[in-house]
């Protein structure tokens, strides 16, 4: 971005925020109750408890079982949002989702009907393990402009339909999941304000996370793919430098934004793709280790479910306080990425899971 686009997101921003902001009024997350541990895949893939847990900082990870779909993740984590918020009804409803149901229609119109919110406007939004950041940053807009008072964010994935059970680079990482969050209008002062946003992406670097086959270009290719391309392919150490460069960049450009330096954050919560990554990143913007949160130890990488998931966990384990202030990366396939602050609200977290070590 050149310095006249930044100047003017800079000085718009504030402008916005005083008129009408989104506050953070209820969190959630939900996990499926199968566990897979690192002994299950050892049993089946060449790699060890060991192996896995130095390169990733995970022991286990969670995998939805046959009749269960992202549907079914994304509405308990939804009702347990609403609980959170003390609501029962909002505006709107955003799934964020690289798993949906079916390929049309979307899955958030029927999260919608089973959570009884009757026509409110549903829609799923693809951003990959950003995806959560990116429909914070829609719910934020929808707000600011009042097309919302209050508006449902989910993340859901269920990760294991689309990763290879063999495939050693990624069947170890993934997990299946669904965190979620309540937003509403109120004051940019009050605890809860959703502080700036920064999205980005670089769609020249694409091919570092895809699944090849299964959509438009390759159904349009008149030819039938090999079995692998409909699972997720993932070049690791490429993505691991563009992962870590661009977390640090956008988390720089939102701490200045907040008028914050980085010894004013109380909780640093990154996406859960890795916990070398989340470390790297920590370590690049001198964050200090005891203040940043982690839960992959116990349900791997879950995509768009990831931050939300995070924070219900962490509150639930009163890691988080009223008026801590949060910064928050995330970064995934496409490539895309973002940041974004927040100072911790008074709620109640909902967090359903059957961790076991």
């Amino acid at each position: 971005m050149n310095t006249t686009d930044q100047d003017d997101v800079t000085t718009a921003q504030p402008t916005i925020r005083q008129a009408r902001t989104a506050v953070l009024a209820g969190i959630s997350g939900w996990v499926p109750p199968h566990t897979v541990t690192n002994a299950d895949l050892s049993a089946r893939i060449d790699t060890s408890d060991e192996w896995i847990r130095s390169r990733t900082g995970i022991s286990q990870r969670h995998r939805v079982e046959p009749g269960l779909a992202t549907r079914e993740l994304a509405t308990e984590a939804g009702r347990l949002a609403l609980k959170s918020a003390a609501c029962d009804q909002v505006d709107a409803v955003i799934l964020a989702t690289t798993t949906p149901d079916r390929v049309c229609p979307g899955t958030a119109p029927e999260v919608a009907a089973e959570l009884g919110l009757g026509p409110v406007a549903a829609h799923d939004l693809s951003a990959v393990c950003a995806g959560f950041l990116y429909a914070l940053a829609n719910a934020v807009g929808s707000i600011a402009a009042g097309l919302a008072d209050r508006v449902l964010i989910i993340g859901a994935e269920t990760f294991s339909t689309i990763v290879d059970p063999m495939d050693r680079g990624t069947a170890i990482i993934f997990g299946d999941a669904a965190g979620a969050a309540v937003v509403r209008a109120g004051d940019p002062d009050e605890p809860g304000a959703i502080g700036p946003i920064r999205l980005g992406s670089d769609g020249t670097r694409s091919d570092l996370i895809q699944v090849p086959a299964g959509g438009a270009r390759q159904r349009s290719a008149g030819t039938e793919p090999d079995p692998s391309e409909y699972y997720l392919r993932m070049q690791g150490r490429k993505v691991y430098r563009h992962a870590k460069e661009r977390m640090v960049e956008a988390s720089r450009e939102v701490l200045e934004l907040s008028g914050w330096r980085v010894g004013d954050v109380d909780r640093f919560a990154t996406h859960q793709a890795n916990a070398r990554i989340s470390e790297a990143v920590a370590e690049e913007l001198s964050v200090p280790r005891d203040r940043v949160l982690s839960n992959i130890e116990h349900v791997g990488n879950t995509s768009a479910a990831s931050l939300p998931l995070l924070l219900a966990d962490a509150a639930s384990a009163g890691q988080l306080r009223p008026h801590d202030r949060l910064l928050l990366a995330a970064f995934g396939a496409g490539l895309v990425w973002g940041a974004a602050t927040l100072t911790w609200p008074d709620i109640t977290a909902l967090s359903v899971h059957t961790y076991r070590d």
